[in-house]
């Protein structure tokens, strides 16, 4: 699994310009999921992320994560963060799971969010085409991918 995890002030998932999902501080995750992905990866990522001091605390230092601070979460599944640019200029999406194994692993990261965080998280719509919007807080961007743990 990949992510793009984006500190955000507010963010804001919209279908047929209608919102499906909004928030204000917090985190917007977007989550790619390839074939080889897990159980094991999902409790990692979300272990992790949960955990990330990247919200200042008083002293305007990064010390804080997301439940400390009480954060809103949304997560946006993105087939594209397996993109291979390896060869010619059209990327391939080779590596990103089809939608029978990469739905219910989605699903699971949320579940399993939740249950890091302690609260709701808001989510996109799995395959609908989407608009997001984010005011990027700092800007804050960390990239995790589980199959390379640094």
């Amino acid at each position: 699994m990949r992510v793009v995890i984006q500190r955000v002030s507010e963010a804001s998932v919209s279908i047929d310009k209608k919102v499906k999902a909004e928030i204000k501080k917090g985190l917007l995750i977007l989550l790619g999921i390839e074939n080889a992905d897990s159980f094991e990866d999902i409790e990692w990522l979300c272990r992790k992320i949960s955990q990330l001091r990247i919200f200042d605390d008083a002293n305007g230092v990064m010390n804080l994560d997301v439940k400390e601070i009480d954060g809103e979460v949304i997560v946006v599944s993105q087939f594209t963060l397996h993109a291979s640019t390896k060869k010619g200029n059209r990327p391939s999406y080779i590596y990103a799971a089809k939608p029978d194994v990469a739905i219910p692993l989605y699903e699971q990261f949320v579940t399993q969010f939740e249950k890091e965080i302690g609260k709701k998280v808001q989510t996109g719509e799995f395959g609908a085409e989407m608009e997001v919007t984010l005011t990027n807080d700092g800007p804050v961007t960390i990239i995790i991918d589980s199959k390379n743990r640094e």
